[in-house]
């Protein structure tokens, strides 16, 4: 489900609260609801498949407030582009979220690797064994 290389979420699964913005834009800002919560269910999406649902639970864990995440945008005056920054910011999430983990390959430290750091301890050591000398 993605257009142009990102992901796309069904509109149908968001939810959309406005509220007003705080902060500058004079007397805009006390008269409309430009301020954008959108809120998204992961446990009930249908644009994911169970793999991706679990990766992106772990991965979002510390976002997700009883399966749904609540992005939220007043970053612009007007309500259309906080929408549409609100759901850009979303996929962005989420896409990053489901992309599966890169297998490890395993690899062995190389010979000059491990000469350095024999090297390094030994010099530690002489460093240590220096200071257990006797004052004279």
């Amino acid at each position: 489900m993605s257009h142009n290389g990102r992901l796309s979420l069904p509109e149908s699964e968001m939810t959309w609260r406005f509220s007003r913005s705080s902060g500058a834009g004079g007397q805009h800002v006390n008269t409309t609801d430009t301020r954008v919560e959108l809120i998204w269910s992961l446990t009930d999406t249908t644009a994911l498949s169970p793999a991706q649902k679990e990766l992106a639970s772990h991965r979002l864990s510390n976002r997700l407030v009883g399966g749904t995440i609540t992005v939220v945008s007043s970053q612009y005056r007007s309500q259309h582009r906080n929408r549409e920054a609100a759901r850009v910011r979303l996929e962005d999430l989420v896409s990053h979220a489901i992309v599966p983990p890169k297998p490890r390959r395993a690899t062995k430290p190389s010979r000059a690797s491990k000469e350095r750091r024999l090297d390094s301890k030994k010099k530690r050591s002489a460093i240590k064994q220096g200071r257990s000398g006797a004052w004279e």
